[in-house]
């Protein structure tokens, strides 16, 4: 089976980084990838050893040239399968692939449209069926008038864990001047509004400066638009000496073996969260907003500690309340990796996706 995947994203953000596992998932259970991305995206370096790197300029709807090119690539290297990647800011150069894969006469080929978030329909209507990452996603994407017999359900799943040696570890805690009895709390994700970073640095400035006498301090991984908004909100809170920004990590494994607890305080327009699966990929307790795709995969309690949304008060409260209880951590810790066994595994989701293709190109 041949595979083109299309992925507009440049830096391996979690919608990239996510399409980056389904390839590397693929391979490893026999499907030939081919990944159309632009040309000198992280992704592109990333995928070398898993799919057939073909580098193109994406520049979106309007931009002939990306049209051609697709069509071109297409028709030479007449994939059984075409599997758009869409995520915010996608939409529109998706439908153009959406289109070619659709309009491309008398190949029998199979157009795939994976949303990983509730966008535009219009531009994804020509495929052949659509895939969501969220049952809520999919229920929308049906309401909107999608047939349902067409629309699948597949969750993302975690990167299996990173084993990252001890002097790298000790490395790291040098440079960011680790002490024994810090408690660090971690969060990733992009610094944009729906991450709501802002509620979290909120919640530091109400967190006691130490919890069972460990200094709590906050690891911020990403960068983005609010990165300069964000610090002076830091500064004025008086809690910037207690927050290290990070930037964008590559590699973020190591980063969560030296956390002690993972925080995500997403606003409700968050689709799913993939640093939920990363928390409990790594075994780390986590306190989580309710935003809708963790309101539809975590059991609060059990394998997570969900506050409201929005609410920073709340938030300190949450981290407050799991730091101080040895025995909630642990069984979150337990449940966590229980679910990602059970769930979110690559090689659960990566079934699904095989069983899909053999069925979508059974049926065409």
């Amino acid at each position: 089976m041949k595979v083109l995947h299309i992925e507009a994203g440049r830096h391996l953000y979690g919608g990239a980084r996510q399409v980056l596992y389904i390839v590397e998932g693929l391979a490893r259970r026999g499907v030939e990838n081919l990944l159309a991305c632009p040309t000198g995206s992280h992704i592109a370096r990333a995928a070398n050893a898993h799919a057939r790197v073909v580098e193109l300029p994406m520049k979106g709807d309007l931009d002939i040239g990306l049209a051609v090119r697709l069509r071109r690539l297409i028709a030479a290297e007449r994939p059984d399968l075409v599997h758009v990647h869409s995520r915010r800011g996608a939409d529109l150069w998706g439908g153009v692939a959406a289109r070619l894969a659709h309009l491309e006469p008398g190949r029998g080929k199979v157009h795939v449209a994976r949303l990983g978030g509730y966008y535009k329909l219009d531009p994804f209507r020509h495929a052949h069926a659509w895939i969501g990452n969220t049952k809520g996603l999919c229920d929308w994407m049906i309401r909107g008038g999608l047939p349902a017999g067409r629309v699948f359900h597949i969750t993302n799943f975690a990167d299996p864990v990173h084993a990252v040696a001890d002097d790298e570890l000790a490395a790291l805690r040098r440079r960011i001047d680790l002490r024994p009895e810090d408690c660090i709390l971690l969060t990733a994700g992009r610094l944009i509004e729906v991450k709501g970073h802002r509620y979290l640095i909120d919640a530091m400035s109400r967190l006691p400066a130490e919890i069972g006498g460990r200094r709590v301090r906050l690891v911020v991984l990403g960068d983005g638009e609010l990165a300069d908004r964000l610090a002076e909100q830091a500064r004025q809170a008086g809690v910037a000496e207690r927050i290290l920004w990070a930037g964008w990590q590559h590699d973020p494994a190591p980063w969560f073996h030296v956390a002690d607890m993972v925080v995500f305080p997403s606003r409700d327009a968050e689709t799913l969260g993939n640093v939920i699966l990363e928390a409990w990929a790594y075994g780390k307790p986590l306190v989580v907003s309710a935003f809708r795709g963790a309101r539809e995969i975590t059991r609060p309690g059990e394998d997570a500690w969900v506050v409201p949304c929005d609410d920073a008060a709340a938030l300190a409260a949450g981290i407050e309340q799991v730091l101080r209880n040895p025995d909630l951590q642990a069984r979150m810790v337990t449940n966590g990796r229980a679910r990602i066994a059970r769930d979110f595994s690559e090689a659960a989701v990566i079934a699904q996706y095989r069983a899909l293709y053999a069925q979508l190109l059974d049926n065409r």
